[in-house]
């Protein structure tokens, strides 16, 4: 594979982070805009604005940032680079893993974390300690691609973060 590697996104955290959503590595519409979640079809932005109950899809970007930081929510991903032709997490290859424990040990208030879909969470979940104290919540992926479940039933598994966030 000739791809050159891909790499995430600086983490979007504050200090008072509550909840830490993990993708696994920005797709190309979102690499192209250097924004997390750009794909216009990507769920991302109407299932966290479910969560926290504001219609984020329908800011611009950095109040979108603004209002997740706000609401105790950061953002970042399982991936810190990887060769990847597209967008499909099952195309990811060479991966090197996001230090995820690193930051989650700058972030005194942090109590979960959210893997946005399968690989997210099977990379992300092994960057842990098997005794963290932290919550691990698996979310039906936002991706565009990820249809085996309804809208509803992935708001619903979205909606778990919710208790986190009190």
């Amino acid at each position: 594979m000739n791809e050159a590697p891909k790499s995430a996104f600086a983490p979007v955290v504050a200090p008072d982070t509550r909840v830490l959503v993990l993708g696994s590595l920005p797709g190309e519409a979102s690499l192209r805009a250097a924004r997390y979640y750009a794909h216009p079809q990507n769920q991302f932005w109407r299932l966290i604005g479910g969560v926290i109950g504001r219609d984020v899809a329908a800011l611009d970007y950095d109040a979108r940032l603004a209002a997740l930081l706000a609401a105790g929510i950061g953002l970042w991903d399982s991936v810190a680079r990887a060769r990847r032709a597209g967008s499909l997490d099952t195309a990811i290859r060479e991966v090197e893993a996001a230090p995820l424990a690193e930051l989650a040990a700058t972030l005194p208030a942090l109590r979960a974390v959210g893997f946005n879909g399968g690989t997210s969470a099977r990379i992300g979940r092994r960057q842990f300690a098997p005794n963290s104290p932290l919550a691990f919540v698996q979310l039906a992926s936002s991706s565009p691609a990820y249809c085996r479940v309804t809208w509803q039933e992935k708001q619903e598994s979205w909606n778990a973060l919710r208790k986190f966030l009190r």
